[in-house]
């Protein structure tokens, strides 16, 4: 009797919270958020279908798109504004990031009312690699005789005047052909495919002309990389609907900066949390239902008692480490902390990545034992670690826990989360800021640093040939772009943050110093940033920095590359101290080859003497002292794609020399000072490790 007295108020609870759970909540049929419906669908324009973000226009609204990939949409037609030009979108291919336009000007028509070049937006837009500039020449005078082009009959018409079009590259043409050309009116150059141009050069005439420039060329587009963060999180990515030019993430239950899944506002966390609360105990009602679940209940419950009772007095088993991890006092560091699992939760939606207990980190690196170190640099020390789940890893842990470090350990979390880039380092998680010490999780890159492989310890190896040293030129420009066209600056890029991994693929690291751009002029930061050697000497000026400081540091980069020398070296003659002085220098007075490497083979390789002397030209650009005369980071890596794919090998050798409009350029480089006083940040490579490391 007692028995039946006990189970029937648990059936009768049962059966009660069954009715209750199975009622439909009247939360659940909360109303999708009307702008997440609109951005997931993807919409037709002219003749090109299923196209989604960063476009939109036609009834897609512009939140659901970027402001610079709208489309009109008329007809048959899709025509995108570029740079004040118009093109007809010929093409979209959403996967590969790339479409196919052409000039509306030159459809079907080779004498526009304003001819003019071709130019892109280099933070949105850039060349595919199949393209081949067509220069054409308006209003050219007559001569007679007429002047003619070797195996070319490219001459044409246009309102009675004499045009030619040329598709090999101008380097080429006589000195007379050039002459004649310079007294054209108009010189115009427009992209074209390559097997296009390639047809029109075997058979130049008028009618190929406007075959080729109807065919269009290739573009990659810059998606924001926020955007596949949003999308991991199930979100649709779009613009800010107030303010364009900021990204923004619909969600479900409305639009969020970055992701979905965060805490947005109190209405709408209360209705994720009340939603996910409904589905997970509908779904234990499901799994419990059966007919013995209630006599599963009384008998498990039976057996915990029975269990407490019995195990109430068993010791912990010690831990398995011979050395304890220290015990951390959340109460006295943080009163508002009560324990490291308090601590853990606090922090786990740091901008979306994981975050490790600090516990776990000491394991992984065994208490931050000295002989794991990797490097030790102005804002940490970096250590070998393996996690729990076998991951290898770098541990970043920075020296102090104040504000400032905060600060730094903040800024490199968000930036490095909502970065995806196969040339940046990844970073895996953080301790939650609140924690005993800031550590940073990073993946592990075997190799160690470019200034290892360049003057370190590694430099004997032989290994960094010029093909080599080409290849991280190019990647680590690729990954700065990026970082350009993500609104960020890196601000201490320099050869010790140029990570490589065993095949020598570069792995851009260390964003403590990093912003986001544009910086607010009227904030001017008086506290030393960056790596002596390597500054933008318009720091000096302004103390502001800037992406093309990002730009002078790469040049430094390439100068080091070409010489295998140090940034800064006090050994060397005091006018020599600085590199970037040392290397203008060298090629205003026409003496490359003093700058050059002899290992890189500049004497004996032709190959090797022309693309050294095109990065050491490329070099100087980036070393202005005037910003404003500096490349952008995109230009730079357009610069190094083109130097690695041009055909050296049917040129004879010929004198090397520097343009006389080169060295005019490199007049306006003022000298640069080696006495910087500004803190370096240098990792020191540990002696006592033995296996392959590499430093932050």
């Amino acid at each position: 009797m007692q028995q039946r007295l006990i189970l029937f108020p648990t059936m009768s609870l049962f059966l009660f919270i069954t009715i209750i759970l199975f009622r439909p909540p009247t939360f659940a049929c909360a109303q999708i958020d009307s702008q997440y419906l609109n951005c997931s669908q993807k919409f037709e324009c002219g003749n090109i279908t299923d196209i989604g973000y960063p476009f939109w226009g036609s009834n897609r609204p512009q939140y659901c798109g970027h402001p610079e990939f709208e489309l009109n949409c008329t007809g048959q037609t899709a025509v995108i504004t570029i740079e004040e030009l118009t093109y007809q979108v010929l093409e979209i291919n959403s996967e590969e990031k790339t479409l196919k336009v052409a000039r509306t000007d030159y459809i079907d028509n080779i004498c526009p009312s304003n001819p003019v070049s071709t130019t892109l937006n280099f933070n949105y837009f850039s060349y595919t690699s199949d393209i081949q500039n067509i220069t054409l020449y308006y209003g050219c005078p007559q001569s007679n005789p007429m002047p003619t082009l070797q195996d070319f009959t490219n001459q044409f018409s246009c309102n009675d005047s004499n045009g030619f079009f040329v598709t090999r590259n101008l380097s080429n043409l006589t000195a007379a052909l050039m002459t004649y050309f310079r007294t054209c009116d108009v010189e115009v150059i427009v992209p074209a495919n390559q097997s296009a141009a390639q047809s029109l050069e075997n058979r130049p005439n008028q009618e190929n002309l406007v075959i080729a420039l109807e065919q269009g060329f290739g573009l990659e587009w810059r998606e924001n990389s926020t955007c596949e963060t949003c999308n991991i999180s199930g979100g649709q990515c779009g613009s800010n609907s107030t303010d364009p030019s900021l990204f923004a993430c619909y969600c479900t239950n409305g639009p969020d900066p970055f992701s979905c899944g965060r805490s947005q506002s109190s209405g709408s966390k209360s209705k994720s949390v009340s939603l996910g609360i409904g589905v997970g105990i509908a779904g234990a009602v499901v799994i419990g239902i059966g007919l013995g679940c209630w006599i599963f209940l009384y008998v498990q419950r039976k057996k915990r008692i029975a269990a407490q009772t019995k195990n109430k007095d068993l010791p912990t088993p010690p831990s398995s480490k011979s050395q304890p991890a220290p015990v951390i006092n959340f109460s006295q560091t943080t009163p508002s902390y009560s324990s490291s699992k308090s601590d853990l939760e606090k922090g786990s939606t740091y901008f979306g990545t994981k975050v490790f207990s600090y516990e776990e980190l000491v394991e992984a690196t065994d208490n931050f034992d000295p002989s794991k170190e990797l490097g030790d640099g102005g804002f940490g020390t970096v250590y070998y670690g393996i996690l729990s789940d076998g991951r290898v890893v770098a541990v970043k842990r920075l020296f102090e826990n104040n504000m400032k470090r905060a600060e730094q350990f903040m800024n490199e979390i968000e930036i490095l989360t909502r970065l995806r880039h196969k040339n940046l380092v990844t970073l895996y998680g953080c301790t939650s800021k609140r924690s005993r010490e800031l550590v940073l999780v990073y993946e592990y890159i075997p190799n160690g640093t470019l200034a290892d492989h360049i003057h370190g310890n590694r430099s004997k190896s032989g290994l960094l040939t010029w093909k080599v040293r080409l290849s991280i030129a190019i990647e680590t420009a690729d990954a700065l772009a990026y970082l350009h066209a993500s609104d960020v600056i890196h601000r201490d890029v320099k050869t010790n943050n140029i990570l490589l991994d065993n095949n020598f693929r570069v792995k851009v690291a260390d964003f403590g110093l990093s912003r986001l751009f544009p910086i607010d002029c009227t904030h001017v930061s008086t506290a030393p940033q960056g790596t002596p050697g390597y500054v933008d000497p318009e720091y000096y000026q302004c103390y502001q920095l800037t992406d093309k400081s990002d730009v002078y540091s790469f040049g430094v980069v390439l100068v080091e590359l070409i010489s295998s020398l140090q940034a800064v070296d006090t050994n060397r003659h005091r006018l020599d101290i600085n590199l970037a002085n040392m290397a203008v220098n060298k090629i205003q007075n026409h003496a490359i080859n003093e700058l050059v490497d002899p290992m890189l083979g500049y004497d004996k390789d032709y190959a090797v003497r022309k693309m050294t002397t095109s990065v050491a030209e490329l070099a100087f650009r980036c070393l202005q002292q005037e910003k404003d005369m500096r490349p952008t980071m995109a230009e730079v890596l357009e610069a190094l794609k083109k130097i690695e794919s041009e055909d050296y090998g049917s040129e004879k050798t010929e004198a090397l020399d520097i343009k006389e409009d080169d060295v005019v350029l490199l007049n306006h480089v003022a000298p640069f000072s080696p006495d910087e006083s500004v803190t370096t940040d240098k990792w020191v490579s540990s002696s006592s490790i033995t296996t392959t490391t590499t430093s932050f």
